[in-house]
């Protein structure tokens, strides 16, 4: 394999959110990007996201006009698979829908040396998308988490025919463009992220579905609390400054109260039969007509920016 510091061309497959989010990622680290999508429309409109993206970096002053424009001439699109074949590194961004996926990684395992390593974000497990490949070797999970240029930690897992020295190398490109891998160990559905997230969601559901409060007295309860902590400690570093005694005393008694249904409440079901969707439809648990999720949606990508340059400010 190239050492991950010599990797100059990458190939994304996949031209929706994910894909342009990481397209961003790694033009901003000085690599050129191939974007591959189905047709030039939605690569053209792919193009014009990207650039826009980078513009609310300049406007924050986390890049200059001249970086983006340097960024921005290293992406290029193509609807031709086969441009993958000069790539150093191939990260499939498809829809996570497993016969897609499975003909993605037969293609590029094709089409690509044995030596070139093939990653996914779809955040699911790899052995699922390697059944079609000659070499599943050189196949690992890459989990960006949206937006990947604002979320600077990406989830990688190998399968059991993943080489060892392939999750290597996924960390260090990671890094080597300024991202923190989280290694997992084994696989697991939903990987780390998403299985906190839906255990918390799940409970969340439960709590406004059973009439234990209302969907705002949920939330801002966990802004004004958790969400606060969180952004400095994670839950098993807050539990270990508290004191494991006393969340372990706690656990026992508030464990087999907590739901652990296996479907989500019927209350949001119904919701859903009936199209109705949160923001994007004007009405969830929400009424929308009635909040600015648009500010919302601004202000949350204000604070990640705020993440970002307190990142950017340790180095």
């Amino acid at each position: 394999m190239i050492s991950p510091k010599d990797v100059s061309h990458i190939a994304i497959i996949g031209n929706g959110l994910m894909g342009q989010g990481i397209a961003q990622v790694f033009a901003r680290a000085g690599k050129s990007v191939c974007l591959i999508g189905r047709n030039d429309d939605s690569l053209a409109r792919a193009k014009a996201s990207i650039e826009s993206n980078f513009g609310a970096f300049v406007e924050r002053g986390l890049s200059s006009e001249g970086e983006t424009a340097e960024a921005l001439s290293r992406i290029t699109t193509s609807t031709d698979y086969g441009d993958a074949k000069e790539a150093d590194y191939v990260i499939e961004a498809v829809p996570a829908v497993r016969e897609l996926q499975l003909e993605v990684f037969g293609r590029l395992d094709e089409i690509c040396d044995p030596e070139i390593v093939l990653g996914s974000t779809s955040g699911q497990p790899i052995s699922l998308m390697v059944d079609r490949m000659k070499h599943p070797e050189r196949a690992v999970a890459m989990h960006f988490v949206y937006p990947a240029q604002l979320i600077p930690i990406v989830e990688v897992c190998g399968g059991p025919q993943t080489s060892p020295d392939v999750v290597q190398w996924a960390c260090d490109i990671l890094k080597d463009v300024g991202h923190t891998p989280a290694l997992m160990n084994k696989e697991v559905e939903g990987f780390i992220i998403n299985r906190l997230q839906f255990a918390l969601l799940r409970e969340a559901w439960s709590m406004w579905a059973n009439g234990v409060a209302s969907a705002e007295a949920i939330d801002t309860s966990f802004k004004m609390t958790l969400g606060r902590r969180y952004s400095i400690t994670g839950p098993i570093e807050s539990a270990e400054l508290g004191g494991l005694d006393i969340l372990h005393m706690f656990a026992e008694f508030l464990l087999p109260a907590i739901d652990d249904a296996k479907q989500p409440p019927e209350a949001l079901t119904e919701l859903v039969k009936a199209g109705n969707f949160g923001f994007k439809t004007g009405k969830g648990i929400y009424d929308w007509s009635a909040r600015d999720g648009k500010g919302l949606l601004a202000a949350r990508a204000d604070r990640l920016f705020q993440h970002l340059a307190e990142d950017n400010a340790k180095g």
